[in-house]
């Protein structure tokens, strides 16, 4: 029995590794490559992989404990056919489980879940003024540059260690990075002044503090970078759309990012300050404003979905509801300039009646810029709400 279930256990867990490196090699050609990572994270695939591999090395120690004139154990073989059927079931359930995950509906939805939980954690909502940045602050001009130690992603910044540092040695410093960014050695950081507004002496007093606050990594990470979740709802669209793929329904994927865009409209984006125990602001970190995120999501789809009219309707679906939901006039301005660009990239190519449709849907865009939910949002049989 021993022999059996170590023998077995070792084609099953061949078998588990083989469907894992195809589901990884298929999402990254299929999908993209910055999904490798969420594979690579799941909890339920290390989970089968552990059962299997501590099944094995039970079903193998006991047969080297064994010999012919030793007597039998009991409790030797009574746990290896215990996780041999324990790893029955996962086998059976990692299959069902890898079918699942190599949806791209599941793969979406999972990103989705993940940057609407870093959007809601990164962002205070949009009325609170808490962290605006106050006027008279010193900068961007001028101060001692920090530089960076490594290169790198920065996965993370935690402001904490750099106030208290900045609060010891009575300096400000305007960073210049955010999660996302990627810095080379020796490249500026940010900058550093003194409480009097001048440059500070040198800026290796804060090299410690940055060491901790800023983390640098060889990739992106979604924890603190709501961008990298919209990037790879887009490289889903655009795989989709490509010639290789040729699936303009997968362009749904902007759904997605319609959501994550309107929750982005309802935080407080931009620069943020950091105070010390006594008030004294002490840092300022930069964000990424509503334009950049537009631009994320539009402009690479625009331009690779620019004959498709279902591709470019949908876009305008998606300006469509970011425009029902826009908090002031600088939203309102940015969702009009993607909706002009969208229509000059438009193919010339396409048959007058498709290009009517694209302008009908811009049109749409406009009257719920301007108020006009109803009839931005009414049809006859859900044509403007389809892809």
């Amino acid at each position: 029995m021993l022999q059996v279930v170590a023998t077995s256990i070792m084609t099953a867990t061949t078998l588990t590794f083989s469907l894992t490196v195809v589901a990884l090699q298929l999402a990254s050609q299929q999908f993209s490559p910055r999904l490798l990572r969420e594979f690579a994270r799941d909890a339920k695939i290390q989970a089968v992989l552990a059962v299997l591999v501590s099944t094995f090395v039970i079903a193998l120690t006991g047969l080297a404990g064994m010999g012919s004139e030793a007597p039998l154990p009991v409790l030797v073989p009574a746990l290896t056919l215990v996780m041999g059927l324990v790893s029955a079931g996962a086998l059976v359930m990692f299959l069902g489980h890898i079918v699942r995950s190599l949806r791209v509906d599941s793969m979406m939805v999972a990103v989705h879940e993940q940057a609407a939980a870093t959007v809601a954690e990164a962002y205070l909502d949009y009325e609170d003024r808490s962290k605006e940045p106050a006027p008279g602050l010193p900068g961007p001009e001028g101060g001692t540059l920090l530089r960076a130690k490594r290169s790198g992603f920065v996965q993370a910044i935690r402001p904490g260690p750099l106030v208290e540092a900045c609060a010891e040695h009575g300096l400000f410093l305007l960073l210049g990075v955010r999660p996302g960014d990627h810095v080379t050695e020796g490249t500026p950081l940010g900058s550093v002044w003194t409480d009097d507004g001048a440059p500070a002496a040198a800026g290796d007093v804060l090299d410690e503090a940055v060491a901790q606050a800023v983390e640098v990594g060889f990739e992106r990470t979604l924890e603190h970078d709501a961008a990298l979740g919209l990037r790879q709802l887009t490289d889903i669209a655009v795989k989709a759309i490509s010639p290789s793929v040729n699936d303009p329904i997968t362009a749904h994927a902007i759904g997605y990012c319609t959501d994550l865009l309107a929750r982005l409209q309802h935080r407080k984006l931009g620069p943020q300050q950091h105070v010390d125990a006594a008030g004294t602001v002490r840092l300022v970190t930069p964000d990424r404003d509503h334009r950049y995120y537009l631009d994320l999501v539009c402009a690479p789809i625009r331009r690779f979905g620019a004959g498709e009219p279902l591709v470019l309707t949908a876009l305008l679906r998606m300006l469509r509801a970011c425009a029902a939901t826009a908090r002031d006039d600088t939203q309102h301005a940015q969702i009009a300039h993607q909706t002009e660009l969208l229509l000059q990239s438009m193919d010339p190519g396409l048959i007058d009646s498709d290009a009517e449709e694209v302008r009908e849907f811009a049109g749409r865009v406009h009257l719920a810029l301007s108020g006009d939910l109803d009839d931005a949002f009414r049809d006859r049989a859900g044509e403007t709400r389809s892809v």
